[in-house]
């Protein structure tokens, strides 16, 4: 029987999905702000020995109960839908409103590193260390250039979906900028988006299946060294997740210089970072765009502040 649970849990999927498909934003930050990063990381750790264990003797509840299945399934449904309806939307936004569109995530990071950061309690040397490394990490890797001829392989399609969903599950870095950089990202979403047109090849499918088989192995195997992380070394992770997502700002700063403009292709187009121009409506528009959506984030957390368990690391525990 459908819930209501089960039916926020879809919401905050397509939320998720939303994200994970724009360069320069990462679902992970999205599971953070919603307050079930801890149960995803958790959940997800767990396909382990257990979990065989449990499928090998047909303990099909227990299977169940121990990776928290009824909570993947609902959120990867939504995900899924995310990604699928939204590919084309995104893309059109991006590509005809550009500055507008990055203004309203640059607007949301802010604000959800400012969160982050609220989460390391005592700010020692090391947890600033660590803020500083992450931040630096983040913003030399936004600014790869992108790989413009990849290897049409198998084993490369494998190896973009490993380090994609690592990625994505990262608060701050985004697995669609990593794939941009493996030179991957214009396949992938040009397949999504042709699910709901029926226009797929056998090819397509045999590349969409690697990189799906790719991002399982990925994203179980980082799940748990991200859940080993939050589990004993906590307020440093988050020190160093707070630095990834200040850094990955660089990618996102609304305002662009168009080093490319006889290339249409929005995927293949660099763009340097300006200031803004003040002397054009545009920017105020953007400039009000960051303004609102970094005040959707803060009440966002004020509303799930409200219930007084709220923790989105409550649920991380030893996998």
């Amino acid at each position: 029987m459908i819930s209501i649970r089960d039916l926020q849990q879809v919401a905050r999927g397509f939320l998720m999905g939303g994200a994970d498909i724009i360069p320069g934003v990462s679902g992970g930050t999205v599971a953070l702000i919603l307050g079930i990063y801890g149960q995803l990381v958790t959940a997800i750790s767990h396909f382990d020995l257990k979990f065989l264990d449990h499928l090998r003797k047909r303990e099909w509840f227990a299977a169940a109960t121990h990776i928290d299945l009824r909570f993947l399934a609902t959120l990867a449904c939504g995900i899924g839908i995310g990604v699928i309806l939204l590919a084309g939307g995104m893309h059109y936004l991006l590509e005809h409103h550009l500055q507008h569109t990055l203004a309203a995530f640059f607007g949301m990071i802010v604000v959800s590193s400012l969160l982050v950061g609220r989460m390391v309690v005592h700010w020692t040397p090391r947890e600033v260390c660590s803020a500083v490394g992450g931040s630096l990490f983040a913003f030399l890797l936004v600014g790869l250039p992108f790989l413009e001829k990849p290897p049409d392989t198998a084993m490369y399609v494998l190896l973009c979906g490993m380090i994609a969903i690592c990625a994505m599950i990262l608060p701050g870095i985004s697995g669609a900028f990593i794939l941009l950089i493996m030179g991957k990202y214009k396949d992938i979403t040009g397949i999504l988006a042709d699910i709901p047109k029926g226009n797929l090849t056998l090819h397509s499918l045999e590349t969409l299946g690697l990189f799906g088989v790719g991002a399982a192995v990925g994203l179980i195997s980082f799940s748990k060294f991200l859940n080993w992380l939050l589990t004993h070394h906590k307020t440093h992770t988050m020190a160093a997740l707070c630095g990834f997502m200040i850094g990955s700002l660089r990618k996102i700063w609304p305002f662009k210089k168009d080093m490319m403009p006889e290339i249409t292709d929005f995927q293949l187009k660099q763009f340097e970072n300006t200031l803004p121009d003040l002397s054009q409506g545009g920017v105020w528009l953007s400039i009000l765009i960051v303004g609102l959506a970094a005040a959707f984030v803060w009440a966002l957390d004020r509303l799930t502040a409200q219930h007084h368990d709220f923790d989105p690391l409550k649920n991380i525990e030893p996998s």
